[in-house]
């Protein structure tokens, strides 16, 4: 070996022990903070942060740890723009994974993506397995406490001084989208702009008739196929005639292959629940393409479940219910691999059994059916009733005005730099803010939307409409950054 194989031989040693003990480090690195999403399409480092069980009260000393993620690869700059998703009622690996419009646009912004688990969900429980035990534990879990976090973790990610400037856009769909525009409206100094997708900030009592929801519903099913409604409709009085006695409870049971056997009234009930978010959840995500959001699913999936009802000459309650069975199949076991039916949770990938409880506090959400305008089950609203159950199931007594008191219904006037986007094929956008509050805080229709479709990633078989609409919004959010930015310049220059 001669003189220049001798040295290019110890640099080789020199640079491989750096790249193993840089690679040593890395991984160390990424093991304190919980990395990683490797099944995913979208990559991020998975990070806590602590914050107050109690935001407003100064007798709780108490903290625990939310869970957000960060992606920085796109990172550019000084005073970046953060893209802060604002977590929903579940997991926040099925919002990372299901919002693929902030992860296709954040390259060409150069911006931080963050996505922000709620308290109470996924793993961001505020007292480990007693946080939802009783109402001294659960009482925590508010919209304006989660918003609070929320504010805690930008103030912290702002705290680095190459990021003390950046403007923050708010992401949100469904109540995430509820959270991103009233995070705007409270807290204006933090948040510059909000995209509030099938956001039902008006879904509350005064302001949206209680039947709206189940008519969008039933005009989603009558749109693919008018007797596929009709079918639906029947199938109410087959149960109950068939529930009516207990070797038609067996068959039930065995048809549908429910886990718990029906030999209750109660457990009739549940089953006629669980058909009924089976129904709401379909027209949700009434997608063009192939999804697992709530539950793996077909391209357009009304279109397919009405397929397997089209015998509409069915001549008895068993005849009926089998051609029912297979519609319901569909969206329980799509990919066969569902061992039975579980009707204590319509959305078992979502992890928002909590949701029932801020249901029952400050999300009270008037819904009815008359059977005759829907295809439901007639149920009135009833709010002494629904009380009783959240007295009986929680401890806890609703408060049905609490969420127009603490964020605005009747006035939003005043609230700036908000997207507001409805699908017409979304339940939800009967409680949607459908025309403009101001000249920037903005509605946009999607005639071809279904649930939160703009804030997916993009995708051949979306429709015009929802392409368009997420031109809008990159045109605002990069008119809300410019604003923000000079604003910044103009301060500067005056200080």
């Amino acid at each position: 070996m001669n003189y220049k194989q001798y040295y290019y031989f110890l640099l080789f040693i020199l640079i491989s022990q750096f790249i193993e003990s840089s690679s040593r480090q890395m991984r160390s690195e990424f093991t304190n903070e919980n990395i990683k999403s490797n099944t995913s399409q979208y990559k991020y480092v998975i990070k806590k942060f602590t914050v107050p069980v109690d935001h407003f009260s100064f007798s709780i000393n108490d903290t625990f740890e939310i869970r957000y993620f960060v992606n920085d690869t796109w990172k550019y700059g000084k005073n970046p723009p953060i893209f802060f998703y604002t977590g929903n009622e579940g997991s926040l690996e099925v919002f990372a994974e299901n919002t693929g419009f902030i992860w296709d646009i954040a390259p060409s912004y150069g911006a931080l993506v963050v996505f922000a688990e709620h308290r109470y969900y996924g793993e961001s429980m505020p007292f480990g397995n007693k946080s939802t035990d009783s109402p001294k534990h659960f009482g925590f879990l508010t919209s304006q406490q989660a918003l609070a976090d929320y504010v805690d973790l930008i103030t912290y990610i702002k705290s680095d001084p190459s990021m003390k400037h950046s403007p923050v856009i708010a992401f949100g769909g469904s109540y995430g989208g509820m959270l991103s525009a009233w995070f705007r409206m409270k807290y204006p100094h933090v948040i510059h702009g909000a995209i509030a997708a099938s956001a039902p900030i008006l879904q509350f009592t005064g302001f949206t008739d209680c039947q709206v929801f189940s008519r969008i519903v039933t005009s989603d099913f009558r749109a693919v196929d008018p007797n596929c409604e009709k079918v639906v409709r029947k199938s109410w009085s087959s149960i109950d005639n068939l529930t009516s006695t207990d070797n038609g409870k067996k068959w039930m049971t065995s048809k549908f292959k429910i886990c718990k056997t029906l030999n209750t009234t109660a457990n009739v009930k549940a089953f006629k629940d669980y058909l009924s978010s089976v129904y709401s959840n379909l027209a949700m995500v009434n997608y063009p393409y192939e999804t697992d959001f709530l539950s793996p699913l077909p391209p357009y999936p009304i279109s397919e479940f009405c397929k397997l009802l089209k015998n509409t000459n069915l001549s008895s309650d068993e005849e009926l219910l089998t051609y029912l069975q297979r519609g319901i199949n569909l969206y329980s076991n799509y990919t066969g691999k569902t061992k039975c039916l579980d009707l204590d949770d319509a959305e078992p990938s979502l992890g928002a059994a909590d949701w029932s409880y801020q249901a029952c506090t400050e999300m009270v959400m008037p819904f009815c059916n008359d059977g005759v305008n829907d295809m439901f089950e007639p149920q009135p609203w009833n709010f002494e009733d629904f009380s009783k159950d959240c007295l009986k199931h929680f401890n806890v007594t609703p408060k049905p005005n609490l969420v127009c008191d603490t964020y605005g219904c009747d006035d939003l006037s005043t609230a700036t730099n908000i997207v507001f986007s409805n699908g017409l094929l979304d339940p939800w956008s009967g409680g949607g803010v459908l025309r403009n509050l101001s000249s920037s805080a903005v509605a946009i229709i999607i005639p071809e939307g279904a649930h939160h479709l703009d804030l997916r990633g993009a995708h051949p078989a979306d429709p015009y409409s929802v392409i368009k609409a997420r031109e809008y919004h990159k045109y605002y959010i990069k008119k809300w950054i410019k604003e923000y930015r000079e604003f910044i310049n103009n301060t500067s220059d005056i200080m």
